[in-house]
């Protein structure tokens, strides 16, 4: 079977390059169609690339980020669609970002993009069964329309790998692009609640929240905390490796409730301790004290107590670390990614698509 697959962002985008690894692992004939960054004004050359390339194909999955080119791949090709959502925009521009009311004709506009391209897809991806129920309810879909696969992360790159600690202290790893439902602010805050405890924080990335979370940095007069710009994939292996615990996301928005995120998932993959904030999608997942610690969100006081208690308990550490690695053996390998999306396009193949 011959499959397309687009992606409204890059190749070098997480999401988009572990998908087509995926498809290609197993053993489909797939053909890439990407932008060469994440701006918008690739798209029309991005879609006259896809209707060239349509021609021969059995199947397209649109990908990341795909509700603005879904509607006109469908419109030129009328091709049967497997449209790897992942994210709502309605939830992320109103929910987390905040660029619109819910009641304004911005919130409007992003929701109708989500409506039509679910409309017009034969069967849509998302990761947990929350988001299912969440998106079929919000977008007035049949849910039936909707698959779960779970996230995953390329386990060649993400794996267990000696630690590489260059002090004694505790060391306490985040990573992300600073986006609200993170809760950045709140792992700073809990940085100042353990000033005094031999903890030290890593945060890797930037992104929407970076000059407010910097800002709250200097204020508290945190010396406990280094800032590290983005870092390839790979080397952000090698900045978790040091880790003695990883942190997933705390935010105190809409959307914390909806998501999994891959910072939870790759922590797992490097059979690191992990704390996240409690919410259903993860709770699909992990199990609190078997798989990850999950705290209550917002709440600096719960995160610092759980790091502490971290810290001070060595074989707790070694529990989650090796529960949540034999949860993502079982659910969140790229071999498992590959047989979710194999298993919907095989099923769309035998259906006369």
């Amino acid at each position: 079977m011959k499959i397309l697959y687009v992606a409204g962002r890059e190749l070098e985008y997480s999401r988009t390059r572990i998908v087509y690894k995926a498809l290609q692992s197993q053993g489909f004939d797939v053909v890439g169609c990407f932008p060469p960054d994440k701006s918008f004004k690739h798209y029309p050359a991005l879609l006259l690339q896809a209707i060239r390339k349509a021609r021969g194909c059995n199947i397209v999955v649109v990908g990341f980020y795909g509700q603005i080119i879904l509607p006109l791949i469908k419109l030129f090709t009328w091709k049967s669609i497997l449209f790897d959502m992942y994210i709502a925009t309605f939830d992320t521009m109103v929910h987390d970002r905040g660029t619109a009311g819910e009641k304004s004709w911005k919130a409007r506009l992003y929701k109708l993009s989500d409506i039509i391209a679910c409309k017009l897809s034969k069967h849509l991806v998302l990761e947990t069964n929350d988001h299912i129920r969440d998106f079929a309810k919000k977008l007035n879909v049949d849910a039936k329309k909707f698959r779960r696969v779970f996230l995953a992360v390329d386990d060649k790159i993400i794996y267990p790998r000696p630690q590489t600690k260059k002090n004694r202290n505790f060391l306490v790893h985040f990573h992300g692009e600073y986006a609200p439902f993170h809760g950045v602010k709140f792992i700073l805050q809990a940085a100042d609640l353990l000033r005094d405890e031999d903890v030290q924080f890593q945060i890797v990335g930037k992104g929407i929240t970076y000059e407010q979370d910097m800002q709250l940095g200097k204020d508290l007069h945190l010396q406990n905390v280094n800032f590290i710009d983005p870092v390839p994939y790979e080397e952000l292996a090698n900045l978790m490796a040091r880790a003695d615990v990883c942190l997933g996301i705390f935010g105190d928005n809409e959307r914390m409730l909806r998501v999994t995120t891959n910072k939870v998932i790759e922590s797992i993959a490097m059979a690191k301790p992990l704390i996240t904030g409690r919410n259903e999608p993860v709770q699909e997942l992990l199990t609190h004290g078997e798989s990850a610690y999950l705290v209550e969100r917002a709440n600096p006081r719960a995160l610092a107590d759980a790091i502490l208690e971290l810290k001070q308990d060595d074989r707790l550490r070694n529990k989650l670390a090796q529960g949540g690695y034999q949860v993502f053996k079982e659910n969140c390998t790229l071999e498992k990614l590959g047989q979710g999306f194999a298993e919907i396009i095989r099923e769309m193949g035998k259906n006369g698509h």
